[in-house]
């Protein structure tokens, strides 16, 4: 009965259109409301993910460094094995990092290129601390020693792209960290010539760009180390990177000084921060959208008040309570809110799985590292946004209903 009424009042009919359109517009603003609402949220969320999982390709989950102007760690074998008997740690293993040039001869002159250069383990299930340097184990990446005996080099595709380089070029490596006197009694850095073996692709611009790979050997003796015990750091790998920051707390604690110990997110905080803190201002302004359609759904219940006024007073006369009046109005609200958020909601996930698919929004990974939005559905996220979405629609059906409940039968019967 109550919802053979509720139905009836949204109908409206040829009677009243004008108050059927309103109910159509009305369930209509929170439809946009909800399907905005969750796109933006799994834009936001993907966007977190994507750079989470392409900032770990080529990063440790936790880095070790040794506090010091020197930038060297000594004796990394030790710290190797304190990492690896930390609770969650599966991985640990030095790495050599320095700041190069990468110059191309040619015809027309010389062509530099800045680069971070990595000197790595290329070998061993324990040294594997980044999917990069999993790829360069299992070989996909190749970095063994070329049949020229150039020490191997492996590039960005951002660096080969720039400098026109392909596996089996030969490139000369610049290092200002292995300063030599010469006979002018000036400095002159040390040089050496690469071979690339293999060029990879994160995903992340500035990654493709900056960084390149060698052997650990290799690195060392560019930069001058000739102890085999120091190293640049440390690299950590553990089981889940949500674990890394508890890992990095043990790890500080037992190694102490002077030991600087730090995880990949305390290392892309700022980053992060930002991201997370965007997701939750879009969340807020476009649940405004949704504020704005529980408005819409309130004006639409008063004229329906109004407009049933007469019809409200002769259902109180023939017995119905107040709390059944209120009912009525009620279901009339939360038909509108429930039908908008599930039309919204399969508007946004069909939106939402289209953009993912076929990558529809592209933009300069030069700018936001990335060169197309992903999308990510976080159940959570559809949850409380669907939730939400009703809970609002039902608090917007309390007024009207309560002034259609508190309506006197003689009084309404009478009205005009």
């Amino acid at each position: 009965m109550l919802w053979f009424v509720a139905r009836r009042h949204l109908a409206g009919g040829r009677r009243n259109a004008l108050l059927s359109l309103i109910t159509w517009i009305a369930l209509a603003g929170v439809t946009v409301g909800v399907s905005a609402l969750i796109v933006v949220t799994a834009v936001m969320t993907g966007m977190q993910r994507d750079l989470r999982a392409k900032i770990l390709e080529a990063a440790p989950h936790v880095l070790v460094q040794q506090k010091g102007t020197s930038l060297r760690l000594d004796g990394w074998r030790e710290v190797v094995d304190r990492a690896l008997a930390t609770e969650s740690v599966v991985a640990a293993a030095p790495f050599v990092l320095t700041q190069v040039s990468l110059v191309r001869s040619g015809s027309d002159g010389l062509y530099p290129q800045a680069a971070q250069l990595f000197g790595v383990l290329p070998e061993g299930a324990a040294a594997v601390v980044t999917e990069l340097e999993g790829k360069i184990a299992s070989g996909v990446h190749d970095l063994t020693t070329p049949p020229s005996g150039l020490a191997p080099l492996l590039i960005g595709r951002g660096v080969a792209d720039r400098m026109q380089l392909f596996e089996g070029d030969t490139v000369i490596v610049i290092s200002f960290e292995n300063l030599q006197p010469d006979l002018l009694a000036g400095l002159r850095p040390a040089m050496r010539r690469f071979e690339v073996t293999g060029i990879f692709s994160t995903g992340i611009h500035d990654y493709d760009v900056a960084y390149a790979y060698t052997t650990l050997a290799a690195a060392r003796e560019l930069v001058g180390i000739s102890n085999d015990a120091t190293a640049s750091g440390v690299g950590v790998r553990v089981s889940s990177p949500d674990l890394a920051a508890a890992a990095a707390d043990r790890l500080a604690v037992e190694l102490g000084y002077p030991y600087h110990v730090r995880s990949w997110e305390d290392s892309n905080q700022a980053l992060f921060s930002a991201l997370k803190l965007e997701k939750i201002a879009m969340g807020v302004i476009l649940f405004l959208v949704v504020l704005v359609a529980a408005f819409n759904i309130v004006s639409t219940l008063t004229m329906v008040v109004a407009d049933r006024t007469r019809e409200i007073g002769i259902l109180r006369a023939i017995g119905m309570r107040g709390r059944e009046i209120m009912r009525i109005f009620v279901i009339q609200g939360m038909w509108i809110g429930v039908a908008g958020t599930a039309l919204g909601a399969l508007l946004g996930l069909t939106t939402s799985l289209l953009i993912d698919r076929y990558e529809l929004i592209r933009i300069p990974p030069s700018v936001y590292l990335i060169d197309h939005l992903p999308v990510a559905l976080d159940p959570a996220d559809l949850i409380w946004i669907v939730t939400a979405s009703v809970a609002v629609s039902l608090l917007a059906t309390i007024y009207p209903a309560r002034q259609a409940a508190r309506m006197a039968p003689v009084d309404a019967i009478r009205h005009d």
